[in-house]
């Protein structure tokens, strides 16, 4: 009568066995599913209550409420967006820091500083394109030039017209320096250290016009100090339906609009990376968000998976490449 139970013993035995076997295979993945278990840093590579840093917290509120873990906002400003963007490439791959950055510090920067710290094709984990924005010509409200046909003819009248711009290697300057080219008008850029310095200077008449990102620009439009004569972008922008395109405008090729986009280490998670990704897009969805980020922030929403970013930022790289090529500036 022994004997059934010394055979169920091996039985019960390979049994536990198989199940011992199975438990690692099993627990990965609802150790995958923890994920977010804790707060995400998020950092924004410009100061507080600058346009990214707006856009950076819009976008944390939608990361805390699709994934469900309180989401700390971070500014790590400096060299034109460097220092945060490689902040975030040195971060630990864990899925728990994590960023957004505008088109300078990943697709600019790569040709205009001779070293940078981090290489954004191979130091950081593509997330979500989120926005796309261009830059708006303007000059002051009492300007005589309504046109930019009449602002290349001053130009060339004058022997020159100056530029003000926030610093070298911006979308601004680059886009001054782009119009020069493609115009054959001799373009003096001034750089000034800060808004409103610049902002004086274009009241009093010192500088004949600028190139103001649309956050700024809207405001300045909308108040009646600025008159917009073009944008920048390949189509019109949706917050100004009536200026016309560079193109549109009688200089053609002298697109430069720049995108925004989360990005993490490299190395990060895959389920981080797509939960992240999903969260984003729904919260770009949500109602009023369009409208939301068109009339305060002069943003249009053009959502990228993590597949089309990768392509998307090789792609600036190269477009800015040119671009900084032909207008022969550096930051270094």
């Amino acid at each position: 009568m022994e004997r059934p139970k010394a055979a169920a013993l091996p039985r019960r035995q390979a049994l536990i066995g198989g199940a011992a076997l199975l438990t690692p295979a099993l627990a990965t993945p609802a150790r995958a599913q923890e994920w977010p278990a804790r707060p995400i840093r998020f950092i924004v590579p410009f100061p507080a209550g600058g346009s990214t840093d707006v856009l950076g917290r819009l976008l944390a509120e939608m990361l805390r409420d699709g994934l469900g873990q309180p989401v700390v906002v971070e500014n790590r400003a400096g060299a034109g967006g460097n220092i945060g963007v490689d902040a975030i490439a040195k971060a630990a791959p864990d899925g728990y820091t994590m960023g957004v950055s505008a088109g300078g510090a990943l697709a600019i920067n790569v040709s205009l500083f001779r070293r940078l710290p981090y290489d954004p094709r191979r130091d950081h984990e593509p997330i979500a394109q989120i926005a796309r924005t261009a830059n708006i010509l303007v000059v002051r409200s009492q300007s005589p030039i309504r046109s930019l046909p009449e602002l290349i003819a001053a130009a060339r009248a004058r022997r020159g017209a100056l530029l003000r711009h926030p610093g070298v290697g911006s979308s601004s300057h680059l886009s001054g320096e782009l119009l020069r080219v493609r115009a054959g008008i001799d373009i003096f850029a001034v750089h000034f250290g800060g808004n409103a310095p610049s902002a004086t200077a274009m009241m009093r008449g010192d500088v004949a016009f600028t190139f103001e990102t649309m956050t700024t620009g809207l405001a300045a439009i909308r108040a009646g100090q600025f008159r917009a004569l073009a944008v920048t972008g390949a189509a019109r922008a949706p917050a100004l339906p009536d200026v016309p395109t560079m193109a549109e405008a009688g200089v053609p090729d002298c697109v430069t609009d720049v995108f925004f986009a989360v990005i993490g280490p490299a190395g990060m998670p895959r389920a981080a990376v797509e939960r992240t990704s999903a969260a984003l897009q729904r919260g770009l969805r949500a109602p009023g968000v369009e409208e939301r980020f068109r009339d305060t922030l002069g943003l249009e929403i053009a959502f990228s998976s993590p597949e089309e970013l990768r392509g998307i930022i090789a792609s600036e790289i190269d477009r800015w490449g040119e671009i900084v090529r032909i207008s022969g500036a550096r930051a270094d």
